[in-house]
C-alpha cells in the first residue's frame, strides 16, 4: 500500500458503454465500421467456430464479419448478435399470404398457365407474399417490362382453357391509358375466358406496401411529373441519383414486407383473384 493509504487493487475501470444489441435479422442493413462496407443480412453463418455475419451490398456481393461490436445501425454503435431462434407454433403454420403452408410438398413442375406483372420488382413483391402458394400450384410469375404492346403479347402467348394468363396491371383505372391497353387486350379473341386482367389503383407497385413498414404514416408527396421511385427516395432522405441507389432502396423497403399485412388491400384482392383463377 502507498503512504497515502491506496495501492493499485483500489483503481477502478471506468465502466464501458453499453451498446444495444441487435438481432441480425435478415434484410437488417448495417455498416462495418473498419471497412465501411454497408450491406444487408442475408444469412449468419459459423466457420471455424466463429459466427459470422454475411452482408449483401446493392450491388449484389457479399462479404462476412464477425458478429459482435464494430457495426454502425443508422449511424448508432450497435452489437449485432444472433437472431434467436423463432418458436414453432402450435397448429398449421401460415404462409405469408396467410394461407396454411403445404409442408413437405416438392413444388409442382410449371403449368403453361402465367401470372404477367408490369416490372420485376412487381414480381419479387408477388414472390415474397405468395411464393409457396405459387410453388404448390405449379404457377410461375413473369415480369413484362411495360404493358404498350399488351394486346400483341397476349395474342403472341396463344392462351386456351389449359393455358391461361392472369395479369396485374399498376395505375388500372377507368378512362387511363393503362384501361384503354387493358381493353385492348381482352379483345384478343383468345383471350375471352382464357385472360384475366386486373390492377390496382397506384402508379408504382412501391405504393401498394404500407408506409408503417419503414415506420411512416404514409408515403412522402410526390410533385407531380417526377418519377414516383425517385420522389419517394428523395422525401426519404435515401440516396436517389442512380439507378443504383433505386435498386438500394427498393432492396431495403422490400426487406420490411413480411406478410399479406404489409400491403395495401386493393393490391391483395387483386392477386387472390389472379390465383384463383388461374388454379380453379
Amino acid at each position: 500500500m502507498s503512504s497515502y493509504g491506496w495501492g493499485p487493487q483500489d483503481l477502478v475501470a471506468p465502466k464501458a458503454r453499453q451498446l444495444r444489441e441487435v438481432p441480425a435479422e435478415h434484410g437488417l442493413v448495417l455498416e462495418d465500421v473498419q471497412s465501411g462496407w454497408v450491406g444487408a443480412v442475408v444469412r449468419v453463418e459459423k466457420s471455424g467456430g466463429v459466427h459470422l455475419v454475411a452482408l449483401e451490398d446493392r450491388r449484389g456481393k457479399t462479404k462476412s464479419f464477425p458478429l459482435g461490436f464494430g457495426f454502425l445501425l443508422e449511424g448508432e454503435p450497435v452489437k449485432v448478435v444472433a437472431a434467436a431462434p423463432k418458436a414453432r407454433p402450435a397448429g398449421p403454420q401460415r404462409t405469408a399470404s396467410g394461407s396454411v403452408r403445404v409442408e413437405g410438398l416438392r413444388a409442382q413442375v410449371a403449368k403453361a398457365s402465367r401470372i404477367w406483372v408490369e416490372g420485376k420488382h412487381d414480381a419479387e413483391l408477388v414472390e415474397k407474399v405468395w411464393g409457396h402458394d405459387l410453388r404448390v400450384e405449379g404457377i410461375v410469375v413473369e415480369p413484362l417490362h411495360g404493358v404498350d404492346d399488351l394486346a400483341a403479347a397476349v395474342e403472341n402467348f396463344g392462351p386456351g382453357p389449359d393455358r391461361k394468363l392472369g395479369i396485374l396491371v399498376d395505375h388500372l383505372l377507368p378512362d387511363t391509358k393503362e384501361w384503354r391497353i387493358a381493353q385492348a387486350a381482352m379483345a384478343v379473341p383468345a383471350a375471352r375466358g382464357n385472360v384475366l386482367i386486373v390492377g390496382h389503383p397506384y402508379v408504382d407497385v412501391w405504393q401498394a406496401i404500407k408506409p408503417s413498414v419503414i415506420g411512416l404514416d404514409q408515403w412522402p408527396v410526390v410533385p407531380r411529373g417526377t418519377d414516383w421511385k425517385t420522389g419517394i427516395l428523395a422525401g426519404l432522405r435515401w440516396p436517389h441519383s442512380s439507378q443504383a441507389d433505386i435498386a438500394d432502396g427498393w432492396k431495403r423497403l422490400l426487406a420490411g414486407v413480411r406478410t399479406y399485412a404489409d400491403l395495401e388491400p386493393s393490391l391483395l384482392g387483386r392477386v387472390e383473384e389472379v390465383i384463383d383463377f388461374l388454379t380453379a
